[in-house]
């Protein structure tokens, strides 16, 4: 009996410790911080008197660029667009057949889509109504060249945004669009 009465006492006691639990809120911190971080803003001013006002990300000079990238010198203007419609690809013809090989891949992941794997303007979302109005590039009211391929690929044109940031360079912009004038010259064969 006194065995049973220990028992019974023992459960007692459990249950009275865990019935004060609550879920909601850890019972004892150990570690403050851990559960009450002190909350910095970021950019906030700083007392030292290095920046009285914050650092609020501080803008670049005028006229800089970031290392490694120089800006596009055609506007996104029709009279841009013109401009670049006379540029020639700067890429190395001796290695034509690199060049056309990787725009074929780029092409093929960015641009089928849409414009079909032929650039006949019958992708797969066009073919299944999701995506109407994309021209072929044998259409002879567009008269596209390598330079406005690249000024649509660069900036993007009507419904069809921008792939500057898709496409890893000028590089692999200018194959995207000299392969795209091989598929126009193999529309009108």
């Amino acid at each position: 009996m006194k065995q049973f009465t220990k028992i019974v006492a023992g459960f007692i006691v459990l249950l009275g410790v865990t019935s004060c639990f609550d879920k909601n809120k850890p019972n004892y911190q150990y570690m403050p911080n851990m559960y009450e971080s002190v909350g910095y803003e970021t950019y906030e001013a700083v007392d030292n008197g290095l920046f009285p006002e914050g650092t609020e990300a501080m803008v670049a000079p005028e006229n800089t660029i970031p290392r490694g990238w120089m800006p596009y010198e055609f506007e996104n203007t029709p009279e841009g667009k013109e401009l670049a419609r006379a540029q020639a690809s700067p890429l190395d013809s001796l290695q034509q057949e690199q060049n056309l090989e990787k725009g074929a891949e780029l092409y093929g992941l960015y641009c089928a889509i849409c414009h079909g794997n032929k650039g006949d303007g019958q992708g797969h979302l066009v073919k299944r109504e999701k995506i109407l109005g994309v021209p072929s590039y044998d259409d002879v009211a567009r008269n596209i060249t390598v330079g406005s391929t690249y000024h649509t690929v660069y900036y993007g044109l009507n419904s069809m945004g921008s792939y500057a940031a898709q496409l890893h360079g000028e590089e692999e912009m200018w194959q995207v669009s000299e392969y795209v004038m091989k598929l126009k010259e193999d529309l009108t064969k």
